[in-house]
């Protein structure tokens, strides 16, 4: 057994963690506090757009989602849908968008081609012949979005900035698809643990390429080597955001939030989904991901009050610690909703106030559980997250014929 000073020098350095945690929370609001008080960029000529929206099944709130894309405030743009089997079962959805919309010009792409270990990016570059604009916008099929989401997106372009903007992508909220446990938890990772960290990797000059809106020009896109040069990779938005900075282009986060659809009604596939986040970023920023385990202070602060029991030195600063941890999260996360305005929009879940205790320990065990293995399940295909190095090769896709399961329950988001 650990001796008492043992453990209460761990207890110190998870009470420093659970201290460090409480201001990582305060920094990432007063982050989504600045983004949301950025005046929005009135977008200048409107250049006609092609909306390019790969799909994969008949996912939760699928229709709900795709139809807030074929209503959007714009004068010129043209949506391209893609599956890659005649028997996919969103394609029933596009027709009913095709009546619902008549004036919007919807195109359907069936092409089972296969052209890499990517089966998302395979679908994109079968849908790519049928853009007839050379802005090209890239959006993952569970985006819901706001009316001028276009707009503010190419807005995005005449950004003022030192460089050439290259690309334009945007943060995203979680919308849980039912009010379900496992919905509820995921979609306040998404809500108030990426979206605020993203916006602080942001404010320390990080230049990311999130992978649920990325825009550019089709010019850019062929100077990069195209569609083709993603195919290969699991994080293809990652490699799609240093390839444009290697031409010395800047990436800018466009004005607007959309909310991505939290499908998961069970906490197995809720952990699934979010191990292969964890396994990818880990093998994209290992330094980055380890340091990340502090945003979970509320489980540092149970950490240190269970060290620290076994030697009855807690007395009160146990308990004082985990309700300082608990009610800063939950202040937090609270106002991040208040400020970004999507719960009142109906496109993000509101904080799930008692059950962040549940979240940072279910977070915390997936932190743990990505350095098992570097295998996750993306769509029924299992992938090595090393495919995101440029260097290593993928193992071949999966080519059997056949149509796709609906609603994959690892959802369509990319880490």
């Amino acid at each position: 057994m650990p001796s008492a000073l043992v453990l209460l020098a761990l207890a110190g350095v998870a009470c420093l963690l659970a201290l460090a945690g409480i201001g990582q929370a305060i920094a990432g609001f007063l982050a989504v506090r600045g983004f949301a008080a950025e005046p929005g960029l009135a977008a200048g000529a409107l250049p006609p757009i092609t909306l390019l929206k790969p799909l994969y099944g008949d996912e939760p709130l699928l229709e709900a989602a795709l139809s807030s894309v074929c209503a959007q405030d714009y004068p010129c743009f043209q949506i391209v849908f893609g599956v890659q089997h005649a028997a996919d079962p969103a394609i029933a959805v596009v027709r009913r968008l095709q009546q619902r919309f008549p004036t919007t010009d919807i195109t359907l792409v069936i092409d089972p081609t296969p052209h890499g270990a990517n089966r998302k990016v395979a679908n994109l570059i079968n849908m790519r012949g049928k853009a007839k604009h050379e802005l090209l916008v890239i959006a993952d099929s569970d985006l819901h979005c706001a009316p001028d989401y276009l707009r503010q997106v190419a807005a995005g372009f005449e950004a003022p900035s030192a460089r050439k903007i290259g690309l334009v992508t945007t943060l995203y909220a979680g919308l849980a698809a039912t009010p379900c446990l496992a919905g509820r938890l995921g979609a306040s990772a998404i809500n108030h643990g990426f979206l605020p960290g993203a916006l602080m990797s942001r404010d320390l000059g990080r230049e990311d390429c999130l992978g649920a809106t990325m825009a550019l020009h089709a010019a850019t896109l062929d100077r990069i080597g195209g569609l083709q040069a993603l195919v290969a990779h699991l994080a293809d938005d990652n490699v799609l955001g240093q390839l444009v900075r290697a031409q010395g282009l800047a990436i800018r986060v466009a004005a607007t939030v959309p909310a991505t659809t939290v499908p998961e009604t069970t906490l197995g596939a809720l952990f699934r989904h979010e191990l292969r986040w964890a396994r990818t970023i880990l093998s994209l920023v290992p330094v980055a991901f380890a340091a990340s385990s502090i945003q979970y202070p509320i489980f540092w602060a149970l950490l240190a009050w269970a060290l620290a029991w076994p030697a009855d030195v807690a007395g009160w600063a146990g308990p004082a610690l985990v309700a300082l941890a608990w009610a800063v999260r939950a202040g937090c996360a609270v106002a991040i909703d208040a400020r970004l305005g999507l719960v009142a929009a109906q496109r993000a879940t509101p904080a799930p106030i008692l059950l962040l205790p549940l979240r940072d320990l279910l977070s915390m065990a997936i932190v743990l559980a990505s350095y098992a293995s570097d295998t996750v399940e993306w769509r029924g295909n299992m992938m090595h997250t090393r495919a995101t190095d440029l260097s290593l090769p993928v193992e071949p896709p999966d080519t059997s014929p056949g149509p796709p399961r609906t609603a994959s329950p690892e959802g369509t988001q990319t880490p």
